[in-house]
């Protein structure tokens, strides 16, 4: 008898797994692989330099999101990047002790970036094929939920365990590795999970042969009419200055909290991290987004614009007073690391609505998709250079370099235009 294929399943069934799946990997390769480099002796310079070259596939993730279209089902590209990043963890995983291991960890995480970067472009696509436009709507709130959940898991719990298997076995690359075998079998389970909870909508159809070089036209072609939107240099401006600060922060973060201080850091332990920063720092994060998100509701984008690029910026002051103050106190520390990831999530709000609005108009899918893949730019060329400065200016030259970075945006921010009436409750 051959398979019968279930056209809707309930969406508690496969939305919230769906969406953790797709926060999980992400997460170990931005944020978890800095502190893995650290932990096994790369310089700062060479951990943001080469961990910031990770962000690559969401550059370039625009360019090839029609093959996900053309080439099979959303779904079976779900079930088979699932097992591709299983395989994928677990070979980091078996890598790791090994001399030689920096070449295949390299190779491994690149594999998973491109695997992560396609993984969204399916499951984004899937959501709105596998449900109704009311239960979209219904459900937008716990894919962002199971999304978070998946970044606490990395940057907190598996931040945790690697710590404590590193105090249990005295030895940095086989808690590491172990560590990462945990994730590995998780997506082993993910895709044999997905296979059969997964409903077969009858939308979700690979695109016809003889269509496909016509869409390919029509698709390139939206890429020229973005680029002659209305004042598309400032658009680009903003995009790719709005988080300057931020960019090169995000990569420093961590080493910050893990070197010693008579490098100039905090010494916090790996588990002291994981939970400062993957878990309180991470919550602050979400809040702060939330209130954004509310705020934004009720006056718009361009009334709050303004702060809420304050909001991302001056909050870059704690980490100046930490490396000053270089407090012990994990109250101290706690609070200076949710204050900052509170700003960020408050501010990010206006770089996402900002995004939307660029994208107004015909094709404004690929639009869209095109402004994410400025913002991962935004985020990988001062990543790269980050690790650089720092080691050159020391840390509290260098948190007061990120504080003045915020200037170009000062200005990007007095010149944009935006729709007074954009981003509140009453916007279709």
């Amino acid at each position: 008898m051959p398979e019968e294929k279930i056209a809707v399943r309930n969406p508690w069934t496969w939305v919230p797994s769906l969406y953790y799946a797709e926060g999980i990997p992400y997460v170990l390769v931005m944020t978890v692989s800095v502190l893995f480099y650290k932990q096994m002796g790369l310089t700062n310079t060479e951990i943001a330099l080469y961990t910031s070259w990770f962000y690559l596939p969401w550059v370039i993730k625009p360019l090839w999101s029609p093959i996900v279209d053309i080439i099979k089902t959303k779904r079976i590209w779900i079930v088979l990047i699932q097992f591709i990043i299983g395989i994928g963890l677990g070979g980091f995983a078996l890598t790791i002790p090994l001399s030689n291991y920096f070449k295949y960890s390299m190779i491994f995480f690149w594999l998973i970036a491109f695997s992560s970067a396609t993984h969204d472009i399916a499951a984004d696509g899937f959501y709105m094929l596998g449900l109704s436009q009311k239960d979209q709507a219904l459900f937008i709130g716990i894919r962002s939920l199971f999304y978070r959940l998946a970044m606490i898991s990395g940057q907190g719990a598996f931040i945790i365990l690697a710590g404590y298997l590193q105090t249990k076995t005295q030895n940095i690359p086989k808690a590491w590795s172990y560590t990462f075998f945990v994730p590995a079998v998780l997506f082993l389970i993910f895709s044999m999970y997905h296979k059969l909870i997964l409903p077969h909508p009858k939308a979700d159809m690979h695109a016809i042969a003889d269509k496909s070089k016509d869409f390919l036209r029509e698709f390139f072609k939206t890429f020229v009419l973005f680029f002659e939107k209305e004042n598309i240099w400032l658009t680009l401006g903003f995009l790719l200055i709005y988080r300057l600060g931020e960019a090169q922060l995000i990569k420093i973060a961590l080493l910050f909290l893990k070197d010693g201080v008579i490098k100039g850091g905090l010494g916090l332990s790996i588990e002291e991290i994981g939970f400062v920063y993957g878990t309180i720092g991470l919550i602050s994060l979400i809040l702060g987004g939330i209130l954004g998100g509310f705020l934004a509701s009720k006056g718009g984008l361009k009334k709050w614009i303004w702060w809420m690029f304050v909001a991302i910026n001056i909050p870059h002051i704690l980490y100046i007073y930490m490396s000053y103050a270089q407090p012990s106190n994990l109250i101290t520390i706690n609070l200076c690391v949710a204050g900052e990831q509170f700003g960020y999530g408050f501010g990010f709000t206006a770089y996402m609505l900002y995004m939307i609005y660029a994208s107004k108009g015909n094709f404004k899918t690929v639009h869209y998709a095109i402004c994410t893949g400025f913002m991962a730019l935004g985020m990988m060329i001062p990543g790269m250079f980050s690790g650089w400065i720092q080691e050159a200016l020391g840390y509290q030259r260098f948190f007061i370099w990120i504080f003045l970075t915020m200037i170009p945006g000062y200005f990007i921010i007095k010149v944009i235009k935006i729709d007074p009436e954009f981003g509140k409750k009453t916007e279709s």
